[in-house]
């Protein structure tokens, strides 16, 4: 299997717009830091996890190559706001979007000339199936479980897939979906910064989520401006534990 970070940042992305912090203004790469996704590719399937506004940019020298389907986390603009863009990758044939319910009814309100009986020329092939917290499901030969995971108080998605445990947007989860995440290799969590939030972790919460997983190697990601500058903060961290960086591949 292989992991490649396609965004490693928040909603606003970092730099942020406006902002001359020393991160915003940083030379080193690792320290930019696009919306959160990730390319997960396994023996049969290239599957990605969410699709935000920075997709076509993510995508644009990368391999052009077939994506198998599309894991919605929730449908916050900065997990989703770059389905559009999956059109070019319809010449392989449909990507099917998995999400939840209320996620799937929110995208087709938002998105309806992509979910009708009739669409016209040029809309993206993009079927939604609906999946449920805690049922796996198969993409080709690959199966995934979607778990579940709290971001404030809004239910939102984890996936495992194999030894790969994704979570992003997280405050707490249910001991359920600790349990289904134990034995992972790699955990991929997300790491808002070193304050308190109301909605998401902050490092401190992330670092003891991650020992409770126990995954071999842990990468935070969705990573705000505050997380402060990756090199520094990366010195600070336990040893198989990391700050995860755009561009950044995975092998397991």
């Amino acid at each position: 299997m292989k992991i490649r970070i396609l965004g490693s940042g928040t909603s606003t992305g970092v730099p942020q717009i406006g902002c001359k912090c020393s991160v915003c203004t940083s030379v080193d790469p690792k320290d930019n830091r696009l919306r959160a996704s990730a390319i997960i590719e396994t023996d049969d399937a290239r599957i990605l996890i969410d699709c935000g506004p920075d997709f076509r940019v993510q995508l644009l020298h990368q391999p052009f190559e077939k994506i198998d389907g599309v894991l919605i986390t929730h449908e916050h603009y900065d997990h989703v706001g770059g389905l559009d863009d999956l059109r070019p990758f319809c010449r392989f044939g449909a990507v099917p979007i998995y999400a939840e319910k209320y996620v799937a009814d929110g995208l087709r309100s938002r998105m309806p000339y992509c979910f009708v009986d009739h669409n016209y020329p040029g809309v993206p092939n993009i079927p939604l199936q609906e999946v449920v917290a805690g049922q796996a499901f198969m993409l080709n030969e690959t199966e995934i479980l979607p778990l579940r995971v709290m971001h404030g108080r809004l239910p939102i998605l984890g996936y495992r897939i194999g030894r790969v445990g994704y979570v992003t947007d997280m405050l707490t989860m249910p001991e359920e979906s600790y349990e289904q995440l134990a034995g992972v290799d790699v955990l991929v969590m997300n790491a808002l910064r070193i304050a308190s939030h109301p909605t998401h972790q902050n490092l401190e919460q992330a670092l003891i989520a991650a020992k409770r997983i126990r995954a071999k190697e842990t990468y935070f990601i969705h990573m705000s401006h505050d997380m402060g500058l990756h090199a520094k903060v990366e010195k600070e961290l336990p040893e198989n534990i990391h700050l995860a960086f755009d561009g950044q591949e995975i092998y397991l």
